[in-house]
């Protein structure tokens, strides 16, 4: 077992697990592509959406094959291409990418002591916008952030970035379930972002001081922003004492998502979605097998055609009621209503999908 450490930094590495999830792009339950995203819409696996523009930006899952990034190790990244351009973002006008971090995955900081730990972000960034860029963070459970420049120096091109955060001796991060910390590339932000003094120390929330200098990456139809390889460390971190990016397997990186998202398709048609039993002509139990412990009970819905199979007979989900998840469980209970009745009481249920690829479960427990 290897110990890397750099500056003030220690990582056991092989033991310790990422604390960003997703970094390399890889895990994508939701789709591929996302035209014209809409506000608080998650893409990538834990990467969200914040979007309030007259512009539009399509995000997607980017094949690497060339650049530094791809030398580095990695495939994917995630691409925002912006398909109508806003020129001039006024007041909370704004497009971040953003990923938050659930709050037991942090107490390692040891936030709100003498002892809180400096954080490092590493990433590799392509942007068409050269200059000033702003990377934020936000702690949810007193209001508290801290805000970083870095510079995009040359257009389209691969850069890797190494960015120190200062520790918070003041804001504690609950021990649960909850919202930790929220760190956010900023693509563009409007005046009522810009109109104080960048907060480059942890203080209570001024919005006014989260994206000072942040240049305008909406301005035309001609702009992407391109991110990959993303990792946060305890501890503060050279380009030279970084320690290496936590290539998981994809399994096991795909696991990890599934804490906060599950898609139980797969593509294949007549699929089984679950398995369960019918209590009424219309209404069955439906027990979803899950591969891992949510992080919270979580809600469900359904894409495109499921239907509910007897032996007897079939009929198309409808709806979806009562939600029952046990939190250590490996299951979580749906009630599903169909329609046109004709099923059979107390008896045995499967749900598939029918020849639509897309079909399956959406078992959301997003942060």
């Amino acid at each position: 077992m290897a110990i890397i450490s750099g500056g003030k930094g220690v990582r056991t590495k092989g033991t310790a697990l990422p604390i960003i999830i997703n970094g390399n792009m890889a895990v994508h339950q939701r789709g591929g592509s996302f035209a014209d995203v809409g506000d608080g819409v998650y893409t990538l696996d834990r990467f969200e959406t914040h979007k309030n523009t007259d512009g539009a930006v399509t995000v997607s899952q980017e094949d690497l094959t060339s650049g530094n990034a791809y030398l580095d190790g990695f495939r994917t990244a995630l691409k925002c291409d912006v398909t109508t351009a806003d020129g001039t973002l006024a007041g909370t006008q704004r497009f971040f990418i953003q990923q938050i971090v659930e709050a037991r995955n942090l107490q390692a900081l040891k936030f709100g002591t003498a002892n809180a730990e400096k954080l490092t972000l590493a990433f590799w960034v392509k942007a068409t916008k050269t200059g000033t860029h702003i990377v934020r963070m936000y702690q949810y459970d007193d209001d508290r952030s801290v805000s970083i420049a870095y510079t995009v120096n040359t257009t389209n091109t691969w850069e890797k970035k190494v960015m120190n955060f200062p520790a918070d001796t003041t804001g504690v991060i609950d021990n649960d379930n909850g919202q930790g910390i929220q760190i956010t590339w900023a693509i563009g932000a409007g005046a009522s972002f810009q109109s104080g003094t960048l907060a480059t120390s942890w203080a209570g929330n001024t919005s006014a001081n989260d994206f000072v200098g942040q240049v305008n990456g909406l301005d035309s139809t001609s702009n992407n922003f391109h991110l990959t390889g993303v990792q946060l460390e305890v501890g503060e971190f050279s380009s030279t004492t970084l320690p290496a990016f936590q290539h998981e397997s994809y399994g096991d990186n795909l696991q990890r998502c599934q804490r906060y998202f599950l898609f139980t398709g797969d593509g294949s048609a007549y699929q089984s979605h679950g398995t369960g039993v019918e209590v009424s002509s219309t209404t069955g139990y439906c027990n979803v097998p899950l591969s891992t412990t949510m992080r919270a009970t979580p809600s469900v819905s359904k894409e495109d055609a499921l239907v509910i199979f007897d032996g007897n007979g079939e009929s198309a989900i409808t709806g979806i009621g009562n939600i029952y998840y046990g939190k250590q469980g490996t299951m979580v209970q749906v009630a599903v209503t169909a329609s046109g009745g004709g099923l059979t009481d107390n008896a045995g249920l499967i749900v598939y999908s029918t020849n639509d690829s897309a079909s399956g479960f959406l078992i959301d427990a997003e942060l």
